[in-house]
Formats: structure tokens, sequence, C-alpha cells
């Protein structure tokens, strides 16, 4: 198996997704590698993820079909590395608010200055079918774009980040920014914060995430 920085946070992170109830048997974390691979988790519940032994390597290059043991949407994986270089992780998983908010509108706004760290906006992709082969994996990655963070319509979302840890920590803030979003709406007009404020918040993003991410750690 090639060495993937981060790779042996990948499963510490699979598990603080399960322990945070953002995932039940669906959902993966992966890590880039060097030498056009990553490593991505099989399919399995994340919560049963316990060493680096367990992943899969998936390679970023043209590729026909996925590697045995992969789970099935391993293909969004491999399109978002393709198209972002600087995507180190990706965190794929089932957090409920967003999937409300999905539901309601094309983009989730930030009303919080955590929220921001997630996305500003965050973009909905509006397609609810299972991502299973490549070219609607180019799709999703395409309607990523240069955001952090994807809502699927009727089918989770999605983070990214430098290190699994990050992509984790990521994901939690999105969950935490789609409830806020849905409370608000329930009583009023939401209300944005500005292009400043968010930015404010996401200069400090990196550092936040990773202290985020050693709580989430230390608690699964």
């Amino acid at each position: 198996m090639s060495a993937v920085p981060g790779g042996s946070e990948v499963p510490a992170a699979a598990r603080a997704l399960a322990r945070a109830g953002l995932v039940d048997a669906f959902g993966h974390v992966s890590a880039r590698g060097e030498g056009g691979v990553a490593l991505i988790t099989p399919a399995l519940p994340m919560s049963e993820m316990r060493s680096e032994a367990q992943l899969v390597e998936l390679p970023l290059g043209e590729l026909d079909e996925l590697p045995a043991g992969a789970p099935k949407e391993a293909w969004i994986h491999w399109a978002i590395y393709r198209a972002r270089p600087d995507v180190g992780a990706i965190v794929r998983g089932q957090p409920p608010s967003p999937l409300a908010v999905a539901a309601l509108a094309d983009e989730l706004p930030a009303l919080l200055g955590q929220g921001a760290i997630a996305g500003a906006p965050v973009p909905v992709y509006p397609d609810s079918r299972l991502v299973r082969e490549p070219g609607r994996a180019v799709e999703l990655a395409a309607a990523l774009g240069e955001a952090d963070a994807l809502i699927m319509r009727g089918n989770g979302a999605l983070a990214t980040a430098s290190t699994p840890g990050r992509a984790l920590a990521r994901i939690v803030l999105l969950e935490r920014s789609a409830d806020v979003y849905l409370r608000a709406a329930a009583a009023g007009e939401p209300r944005p914060l500005s292009t400043e404020e968010a930015a404010a918040w996401q200069a400090a993003g990196e550092e936040l995430l990773e202290r985020l991410w050693q709580h989430l750690r230390a608690t699964s």
C-alpha cells in the first residue's frame, strides 16, 4: 500500500463521523497520497474502522472500474481529487440538517461564523441519484467548484480539507450551519453574514478546524 500523508488519520476520522451521528451504514473518508493514489475507507460502517490496513488504495489516474472493496461512490473522491489538486482529504456523510436545507434552497448561506468555515455559501448538487459512475462524479465535482463543501440533494453531503480530521470537522460545522439556517428560516427571514464577516472567519479556518478535530478525536 502506498504511503499516504494523513492516511493513518482516516480511521479515526471515520469513527468520529459515526460518533457525531452524521453517518450510519453509509459514508466514506479518504486522504490523498503521493504518486497519484488516495486511500479510502471500504464499504463498511464507519464505526468499524480501526486501522490503516483496512483502507483501499484508489488510483487517481484514468480508471475503468473501482478497485475491489471500494465503496461504489468512491467515484466522487476520484473526481474531486482530479479536479482539485488543493484537496487533501474528503469526508462523505449523511448529515440531516443539510439534507433538509437542500429540499428548500439551492445553496446554504452562512448565518454564523463557524458556518462560514463550512462555506459561505455551500452549493447544492441538485440530482439525488447515487453517484456510482465516473461521468456523474465529474458533474458533481464541477458543482463543488472551488467550494469546501457540497450538499447532495436527497443524498447527503461532503466536505473537503487539507487532512481527514479537518474535513471531518468541516462536515460537523456544515451540520451546525444548516441547523441554524433551518431554525432561523422557521422564525423569520435569515440574515447571512456579510462577505467581510465570512472572510474573517475563513481566514482562521485551518486553525479552528484543527481545534475542533482534536476535540472530536478525543471524544471518539
